[in-house]
């Protein structure tokens, strides 16, 4: 009687377990498919490796029999997620094992395996038992001898491969020099096994390097035991297990090693259809996590927006899911602004339009003392008395502010609000914000140099920074190259000496102040428009500074007990210019005294730019008499003139006096002091001349000689010196090619126009051109000195002012004159000049040739000079020469000359 035919069934093959033997599951119906393992009857395929087992003491690795790891792909290229049909032909009893045969295709008609690998020489026929009457097992026999008789596979006649036997390295002894040398590049794998979700073991060819990969930045269900050792999943945790299986288990795959978590590695795995984790976080069956999104190389944002997908969607682990509102004004969310200050280290003062605005990075936690370092401080830092310094006193507190400071102050930054953080333990509420300049991440390049941390947050909590991922990526390699907050070596320590109203102290500080010249210094600090506290690098001090030679209106003030005082007229606004111009930015102070509080008094330069001058011309302060004896009173003068013209501020009432000059009758006689100077340079455009006193002549030359001697010997290296406005440095003049010295006027790129100090012209010269000038040439004071013609004054008509001009310049150019100061007004000194060997002036002569016109004065002491100014005018016009050549042009009816009263 005829044994009955085996049933046929249908399934899809998830697993090749070896080169005899594969996992069948079913089509899924509500969850996970039914699985079912048959093993193929007739055949014995060569076994593989198995790693030891660590459960077992003194259990040793297995090697791969000679063509096991070739059957096992061969199978897994052909059969893999593939549709077939099977067929059971016994059960073993007690073990339970299957054995049948597998048919590609959806019935009996396609590939029969078995034969297929039997041809192919990858397995052994088992002859014992064989049926004479069984066609199916005559014909393997037949197969296997038509392989052998061809030496195909493992009866192949020149011997075993090599690579036909695996080395494999099951585990790995130092996971992170292992994945650092692999410097983030796709590897390919074959995937062996789907712990869950989110974790793979993993086979890197072609080393076959054994590994365990877990998803980075992401968290599926996870499978658990409980207290009976039963093993439990979390909700979703089968299906998410599943989703990763059917795409993943043993196919092709590329993997990114991308970090370690104990001996596991992190890493992305790139299935041809895309990123497993991003499908995964899209199909609600995983959550990403902050502790390994920070390694992730592969689009961590890509991440974060499919796991917002699913939580939009509501999707299976999301399904209770509530967005949390949103509190901020779409209109608000973002804006620019100037950085005013830096806030320790992690806020920012913004300034748009007229209102300032106080901005936290969002989800960076500043540096911070920890309790070890509160219990480890010396008794005298504990004292109830002593004023708080956390900027000092916190480890790389000042150096993250620093970093922000230089980047930051004073430029332009977009300002991105991500969340309002509420009001918190007596702590006010905080608008948290993504802030950029040139494209540039403050809050990333903050935690890169480890000088500041990310704030980790529940799993639950979205209100965090909208480049969260990239803050984590740059703790992660802070962290992994030790800087900042994350070294291993002892924290930077900042001894400070606060001087401020300690006058013993600043006593002993006050010489080294005074004999640095200019020091640089930080203002930490303004308190009104003239009082400000800075910082001394060089010194290591904080001072309370007043600016000199000035009067400067005092702002609001909040006094001991919380009154406030109401502030001098234009107080505040001098206040808030001065921390506009000078808060947190690098200056050079002059330290000249100190008053009996324990206050330096001096000169503050902000780029050059002093502050005295700078809030005297916006008309904020008032010119103290104490600043006659300065260098700097001309320019203090000249401000406050500008100021008055303009009416600014307290100025704003101020009335012209209808003839500036002619205000007051002086009544005093003339006094004559003729000087010898030699003329260096007259003005273009005005009756004025730089002129050099000839008594100091030979001290000029020889410094001249020795400057041009320095530059010879050690040139100046090109690009070196940046030039500055403001700046006094050396010039090559480019008439004669010899270096002197200069004043920086306007930097344009790398073109610069510079003034010569010593002799009064201009030039536009190359930045390569200019070079440091050494200390011990700004010793002694620029020997060219501006002068303007008294009593006289130029033609209104232009061609007739250039006729002048021209005729003024060809008469004093270069020559050795006598000169005597007349008058002076604020910022200029007015001569005469008369030759030396006849004793003729200068202005006489130039009107009596009808060049320039004779200025009307009522000064009683200059009385004689513009009367004879006024006879040699009158003999021009009666002769006619020059500008009289038309006649008397200055009569009401001859406005067609271009004269106006």
């Amino acid at each position: 009687m005829t044994a009955p035919s085996p049933a046929v069934q249908k399934g899809i093959v998830k697993q090749i377990l070896s080169g005899d033997a594969v996992v069948i599951r079913g089509q899924p119906r509500g969850g996970p498919p039914p699985e079912k393992t048959i093993c193929f009857s007739n055949i014995t395929a060569p076994r593989m490796a198995r790693r030891p087992n660590p459960n077992m003491e003194g259990a040793t690795e297995t090697k791969d029999e000679p063509f096991a790891w070739e059957a096992r792909e061969f199978l897994r290229k052909k059969l893999i997620n593939k549709e077939v049909v099977f067929t059971v032909e016994y059960k073993v009893p007690g073990t339970g094992r299957e054995y049948g045969c597998v048919y590609l295709g959806k019935d009996m008609s396609g590939e029969n395996m078995t034969e297929q690998l039997v041809s192919e020489g990858l397995v052994e026929v088992r002859r014992g038992g064989v049926r004479a009457d069984d066609a199916s097992q005559s014909a393997l026999i037949q197969l296997e001898d038509s392989a052998k008789s061809a030496g195909k596979g493992k009866w192949a006649t020149e011997g075993i491969k090599p690579n036909s036997i695996r080395d494999v390295t099951w585990v790995i002894e130092n996971p992170r020099n292992f994945v650092d040398s692999h410097h983030n590049k796709p590897i390919d794998a074959v995937i062996e096994h789907v712990r869950d979700g989110c974790t793979v073991r993993a086979f890197l060819l072609p080393s076959f390097d054994y590994v365990t990969v877990m998803l980075s930045g992401i968290k599926c269900p996870m499978f658990k035991q409980d207290e009976e050792g039963k093993q439990m999943a979390e909700p979703f945790a089968s299906e998410a297990k599943y989703f990763t299986e059917v795409r993943l288990l043993q196919r092709d795959v590329k993997i990114i090693l991308e970090g370690v978590s104990n001996q596991n590695l992190l890493g992305t795995v790139i299935h041809p259809n895309g990123n497993i984790a991003e499908l995964l976080l899209k199909e609600g069956f995983a959550r990403c996590v902050d502790w390994s999104m920070g390694v992730v190389t592969q689009g961590a944002e890509k991440l974060r927006a499919a796991e917002k997908f699913a939580k939009e969607k509501k999707l299976r682990m999301w399904k209770d899911y509530k967005a949390q509102e949103q509190s901020i004004d779409l209109k608000d969310q973002n804006f620019s602004g100037k950085v005013v200050e830096v806030v320790n280290g992690d806020a920012l003062n913004v300034k748009t339009g007229d209102t300032i605005k106080k901005v936290f990075l969002a989800s960076i936690r500043p540096p911070r003392q920890s309790l070890e370092q509160n219990e480890n401080a010396p008794p005298a830092s504990k004292e109830a008395n002593k004023r708080p310094r956390p900027l000092y006193d916190i480890p790389y507190m000042f150096e993250a502010r620093e970093f922000l400071r230089k980047k930051l102050i004073g430029k332009k930054v977009s300002v991105q609000v991500d969340y309002i953080q509420p009001p918190n333990q007596g702590f006010p509420e905080k608008m948290c914000a993504t802030i950029t300049t040139g494209g540039v991440n403050v809050g990333e390049a903050l935690v890169g140099k480890g000088l500041a941390t990310v704030i980790r947050y529940r799993q639950d909590d979205d209100q965090r920074s909208s480049h969260y991922d990239e803050l984590l990526a740059a703790e992660a390699r802070a962290i992994k190259k030790g800087m900042g907050l994350h070294s291993k070596k002892e924290p930077p320590i900042h001894r400070v000496a606060d001087v401020s109203g300690d006058i013993t102290k600043a006593k002993q500080f006050l010489p080294f102040l005074q004999r640095a010249g200019k020091s640089e210094a930080i203002v930490e600090f303004v308190a009104s428009g003239s009082r400000l506290r800075l910082f001394i690098p060089r010194e290591t001090c904080l001072i309370t500074f007043l600016v000199s030679g000035i009067s400067c209106p005092r702002g609001t003030r909040t006094m001991p007990g919380g009154v406030v005082t109401p502030s001098e007229p234009y107080g505040d606004e001098a206040m808030l210019f001065t921390k506009e111009m000078c808060l947190q930015r690098e200056v050079e102070v002059q330290v000249e005294a100190m008053d009996k509080g324990g206050n330096f008094i001096g000169w503050l330069f902000v780029e050059n730019v002093n502050l005295s001058v700078g809030l005297v011309e916006e008309g904020l302060s008032k010119v103290h008499f104490t600043a006659e004896r300065s260098n700097y009173y001309k320019a203090l003068c000249v401000a406050q003139d500008h100021a008055k013209a303009k009416k600014l501020n307290m100025w704003s009432t101020y009335e012209e006096p209808l003839e500036k000059e002619e205000v007051i009758e002086d009544t005093s006689d003339r006094k004559v002091n003729y000087k010898q100077v030699v003329v260096t340079d007259v003005s273009p455009e005005e009756l004025k001349f730089y002129a050099q006193y000839v008594d100091n002549g030979p001290q000029l030359e020889k410094l001249m000689e020795q400057l041009r001697q320095d530059m010879e010997s050690n040139p100046p290296l090109p690009g070196s010196y940046t030039p500055k406005k403001g700046d006094v440095c050396a010039a090559q003049f480019s008439a004669d090619e010899s270096w002197y010295r200069a004043k920086v006027e306007k930097v344009e790129k790398s073109n610069v126009t510079v003034l010569f100090i010593d002799y009064g012209n201009r030039e536009k010269t190359d930045a390569s051109r200019l070079a440091k000038l050494p200390a011990s040439y700004q010793t002694l004071a620029p020997q060219a000195q501006e002068f303007a013609m008294a009593c006289v004054t130029l033609p209104p008509d232009e061609e007739s002012k250039a006729d002048a001009l021209d005729a003024f310049y060809n008469d004093i150019i270069n020559k050795e004159l006598m000169m005597n100061t007349e008058y002076r007004v604020p910022g200029q000194e007015y001569v005469t000049l008369v030759y030396p060997d006849n004793k003729d002036d200068v202005a006489q002569g130039l009107i009596s040739a009808g060049w320039i016109l004779a200025e009307k004065r009522r000064e009683k002491r200059l009385a004689k000079i513009v009367t004879d100014y006024q006879k040699a005018q009158e003999k021009a016009k009666i002769a006619r020469v020059n500008l009289w050549r038309y006649g008397d042009f200055t009569e009401d009816d001859a406005k067609e000359f271009g004269y106006k009263k």
